[in-house]
């Protein structure tokens, strides 16, 4: 049986943005760590366990849908940038430094160890109001 209540609109979108350059691996590699960054940015984003009809309880998830685009190094650049300048949209990122480390300290070493400008961007992740997050990502194109 299917529910067939609407659909609810949601006053934020989630948006995953990874670089056209990146292999399948990489992009999957890439938007899982991105995710895990949205989800916590808010406590309201993940919804009520799942459960099955044998009574099997599964993990939670996002509340709403996440988009995944693709864009050139300068359009990742420039999407970081606007979303950084922005009070209102949570930001995650991914660099192509991190491919190459082991653990989350090593993670955040090599993050801190570049300006915001000459970061090497494989990926970013944004949650915001839907028309800021649609601006911000301009340019980007939906990932096939």
């Amino acid at each position: 049986m299917t529910d067939a209540s609407p659909a609810p609109l949601f006053d934020t979108k989630v948006v995953v943005v990874l670089g056209d350059d990146l292999a399948p691996w990489q992009e999957l590699n890439v938007t899982a760590f991105l995710m895990t960054g949205i989800a916590t940015s808010a406590p309201d984003l993940v919804g009520e366990p799942y459960r099955d009809g044998d009574g099997t309880t599964y993990l939670p998830m996002l509340r709403q849908p996440v988009m995944v685009m693709t864009a050139d190094a300068e359009t990742l650049a420039r999407a970081r940038a606007k979303a950084a300048a922005r009070d209102d949209v949570a930001l995650a990122l991914y660099t192509r430094e991190l491919f190459t480390t082991s653990h989350d300290a090593a993670n955040r070493a090599a993050v801190a160890a570049v300006a915001a400008a000459d970061l090497d961007l494989v990926g970013v992740a944004l949650r915001g109001p839907r028309n800021a997050v649609d601006r911000i990502t301009k340019g980007a194109r939906f990932h096939v």
